[in-house]
Order: structure tokens, then sequence, then C-alpha cells
């Protein structure tokens, strides 16, 4: 069964100018075109359409969304590394939404009364709330100054700063997942441009010496959440990143 373009748009929400730039760029080609110069689209180039959607919900960029599919064969283990973060995030959100209801209910509360507000349980104010990962603590407890300066940085950040910002770490990270899968020596110096772009992107808010620089790409296979960032791009990039920004830094900042 095929649909055409105009149905595609419908059910996708997608506009027909939007599927023919995907189109354009490789990015989804449709199953042919038809003698009328529509396109129709098989099943195969729904399910495709769906993952790009999804990753576009997630920050990635068209590129960095091509060069997933393209190295990924196994489309029910993308479809369910999508499915968890989803549900993780719909829980965090049910439980912040829960800790809202419960402070607006306790405060109309002693409102009503007249009294000030007394709360039963301090922790449930807390709840939902997403704690530090472990690289994020140990970068305020070992370099305080430097933590300081990344957060005015950030602060300072707009949304299409941010945005921007994910999307050139991500496209970042998926070029040396190409490298790491092709084999080449983290010491190459194509590798090593892009560890250099790497450390540039984190000088936009501090600047880290040699043992801290190699103290972040340790955190990276070190902290849990870290290291699946890096893996689920490519299993066993975090250690190849964290290799390659140990070469750099002491070439480069030694």
């Amino acid at each position: 069964m095929a649909w055409s373009i105009a149905e595609v748009a419908r059910m996708s929400k997608v506009t027909s100018r939007t599927l023919r730039h995907y189109d354009e760029i490789g990015l989804l080609p449709p199953a042919w075109i038809g003698s009328n110069g529509h396109r129709y689209y098989e099943e195969a180039d729904l399910l495709r359409l769906q993952q790009i959607l999804l990753m576009r919900e997630l920050g990635l960029g068209l590129r960095e969304i091509q060069a997933v599919l393209d190295d990924q064969l196994d489309q029910v283990a993308v479809l369910r590394q999508h499915h968890q973060r989803l549900l993780a995030e719909r829980d965090r959100l049910e439980t912040l939404a829960r800790t809202v209801g419960r402070t607006i209910a306790e405060l109309e509360e002693g409102r009503d009364n007249g009294k000030m507000t007394k709360i039963n349980k301090p922790e449930n104010l807390f709840e939902g709330f997403q704690a530090p990962s472990e690289a994020e603590a140990e970068v305020r407890e070992r370099w305080p100054q430097a933590w300081e300066q990344s957060r005015q940085a950030v602060d300072a950040m707009t949304s299409e700063d941010t945005e921007r910002w994910q999307r050139e770490v991500t496209a970042q990270m998926i070029r040396m997942a190409e490298f790491m899968v092709a084999g080449t020596p983290v010491s190459d110096p194509a590798v090593q441009a892009e560890v250099d772009a790497n450390y540039q992107q984190i000088c936009r808010f501090w600047t880290p010496t040699a043992a801290a620089y190699k103290g972040v790409g340790q955190t990276y296979v070190d902290d849990p959440q870290m290291r699946a960032n890096f893996d689920k791009i490519a299993e066993g990039l975090a250690v190849y990143q964290r290799d390659a920004m140990t070469v750099y830094a002491d070439a480069r900042l030694s």
C-alpha cells in the first residue's frame, strides 16, 4: 500500500513543502514518483518519517538525523530507545505536576485558614526535579570557579543559542562516531581537529587546563548518564572520545 504526499502530509501534520525538502536532501525519498509527478510513500517510508520527527523533537538537526538513520540498521532498537526516553520524561513530568499540585493545595489551605503554611513533608517539594549528574557534581566540586563561569554563560544563552549549541555538540559526537567505526586512531589529525572543536566549545563556558580537560573526558566514561549519551550514538564512543581528549591535552595543553 502507498500513500500520496498529500495523504502523508495530512496524517503526519508535516507540510508537503517540508516532505519535498526531505526528498531533495536525501533524508526521506519517496518510494516512487507517479506519472503525474506526485510522490508516493510506502510503510517503510512512514516509519522513517516517524523516526525523523521523534529525533527532531529531541533537538537533532537534519544532518545529524540522516547520519543516525543511515548508520542504524535496527529500526526496532531505535524506536525502543526513543520510547524509553519519552516514558522516562513523561514519568518525571507527571511527578513534577503532582509536586506543584500538592504545593498549590497546601498554600491555599494555609491562606484559607489565615495561618502560615505548614509543610508536612518538605522532601515532597522537590519530587520530580532532576538531580545533577555525577559529572556535573564533580566539576562543581573540583573546579568551583569554572563551574560558576559555566553557569553564568549558560544562564546568558537564549533558547536559540541553546538549540544551536546542542546541535553542534550532537554533530560533533556523530562525526567522532564515524571516525571510531572506521577504525581511525585517536591521534589521527582529522580526529584531533574534531577534539579541538570540542575544546573550543567548552572554552565558550570555561577554559580547562590539560588536567581538567582530561578530567572532563574521564567523566564521559565514569558518569553513567554521560556515557549513555555517547553510547546511544555508537557503543564505545565515550571511551574513544576520552582517549582522543587525552591525546589532545598532552599535545596541545601541557
